[in-house]
């Protein structure tokens, strides 16, 4: 058809805006439609009083493929900076360093847990643990002391129910974090003075905010000849025998030959025509996401702490992190006079904490300091932001619904899903770009995609996130 797309994209988040722009390099014409007014879905960045700030914690892994790595340093050239952790995490009533350093643990910690640890990694090889949920699986991985002080209240605080309820997967995508443990519990085990430890991480961020790097990929795909459509928010997917019709609400038709979308299954199973099975249907309705908020005090009088974030298990708070975007970077573009906090709050859209107001929600962060020790914030201004879907729950049992959703997605003629809501997954920024990566790579030279090369990529990235 005259003026049909050989791509459209749906979604200009990372995989979506990597995907737009490899194929446009391979000489595609590619449309990519985006409901928001602006490009990079969570992974963009904003202004609050005056400084860049992310959608929460952003990071870009340390371990990203060479042949990646070296795309984005040709997009953000000596912005793309390599920085050194300062991660926090609250254990009792201390801060530890993050990765975990054995002789710290040892040093901080009240002598009563560090001696359950220790016990706890001593007697690991006997310990027999159901395997099948995210608490039985860590508590045989880190035992019962840390899963009771760590990773149960935030499971509990991250997904809105019980570790004994979420599925053994969530904890597989963990492995790296509960490393950094059983090596610190380890050492103890050996020796009470705890000589040694985890080595300190690193990890890549730009130099203006995370968002620099979906900003210079959308630029990269505008220049390759990608048409990006925002505020276009897509309400069907008609397939027909030839080609794939998209509908805007705003009643635009966009038509080309194959669809990427990185729309959450539930959405696209619910405006794809010809509709899904009652099964499949019923299916991705159990398919559920976690909402978050994100309260963003502005702080005046220079940094307010030397680290880039503070994760917080303390069940006495919502509250999950508490990042300062500043310290991720060296930007002297950033104000010396002050800086801006984000406190994370995962939670329903039904949570009573979801329709506080900003002074409330602000008044949550400071309180949320006075208990964990942290210091005071001199506040000067709030800002806030909600996001419905982010994360997907991986309850037990909802396996068997992904699986009934896939299979319906994947028998869809010309659409393909990816990123982390097309696919329902929690990957990393890196893994959703490699993901498309691939996907542009699967399609043929005569426009055909090649769902075997595609099966085996995706194979590749479950045994990657099983590999425990």
């Amino acid at each position: 058809m005259a003026g049909s797309n050989d791509l459209i994209v749906i979604g200009a988040g990372p995989a979506g805006l990597a995907a737009a722009w490899r194929a446009a390099q391979r000489g595609m014409k590619v449309t990519l439609l985006e409901r928001a007014d602006h490009v990079g879905g969570l992974a963009a960045s904003f202004e609050v009083g005056g400084v860049r700030v992310d959608q929460g914690s952003h990071r870009l892994d340390p371990n990203t493929p060479p042949a990646l790595l070296s795309d984005l340093h040709a997009l953000l050239g000596d912005d793309l900076q390599r920085r050194r952790r300062t991660s926090r995490i609250r254990v009792g009533d201390q801060w530890l360093a993050l990765p975990l350093r054995a002789d710290e643990v040892a040093r901080r910690l009240p002598p009563s847990l560090l001696a359950r640890v220790a016990r706890d990694s001593t007697i690991a090889k006997f310990r027999r643990q159901p395997s099948d949920t995210y608490g039985g699986l860590v508590r045989s991985r880190v035992g019962p002391a840390l899963y009771e002080s760590v990773y149960g209240p935030l499971a509990e605080k991250h997904w809105g129910m019980p570790g004994d309820r979420i599925s053994a997967d969530q904890a597989r995508r963990q492995t790296d974090r509960m490393g950094t443990w059983r090596v610190a519990a380890r050492t103890l085990a050996r020796s009470r003075r705890g000589r040694g430890g985890a080595q300190t991480g690193g990890y890549f961020y730009p130099r203006t905010g995370f968002g620099q790097l979906v900003e210079a990929l959308a630029d990269a795909a505008v220049t390759a000849g990608v048409e990006i459509r925002c505020e276009a928010e897509v309400d069907r997917v008609r397939v027909t025998e030839d080609e794939v019709e998209v509908s805007t609400q705003d009643g635009d038709v966009i038509t080309g030959g194959l669809v990427f979308s990185t729309l959450p299954l539930p959405v696209l199973a619910r405006i794809s025509r010809p509709a899904p099975s009652l099964t499949s249907i019923e299916s991705s309705a159990r398919l559920r996401y976690r909402a978050l908020l994100l309260v963003y005090v502005v702080h005046q009088g220079g940094r307010w702490t030397p680290h880039d974030s503070h994760d917080i298990p303390d069940p006495r708070t919502p509250v999950v992190r508490i990042s300062e975007p500043p310290n991720y970077r060296n930007n002297p573009a950033d104000p010396a006079d002050r800086s801006v906090l984000c406190a994370e709050i995962p939670c329903s859209m039904t949570d009573d904490v979801w329709g506080l107001d900003d002074e409330s929600l602000a008044d949550l962060v400071d309180e949320t300091l006075g208990l964990t020790g942290l210091p005071k914030a001199n506040r000067v201004q709030v800002a806030t932001r909600r996001i419905g879907q982010v994360h997907p729950i991986y309850r037990v049992g909802y396996e068997q619904d992904l699986i009934d959703v896939d299979t319906w997605a994947r028998m869809i003629r010309r659409v393909v899903t990816l990123g982390r809501q097309g696919l329902f997954v929690l990957d990393n920024v890196d893994q959703a770009l490699l993901m498309a990566y691939d996907a542009v790579d699967a399609i043929r030279d005569d426009g055909r995609f090649d769902r075997y090369a595609w099966t085996v990529a995706r194979e590749r990235f479950a045994r990657s996130a099983h590999d425990v």
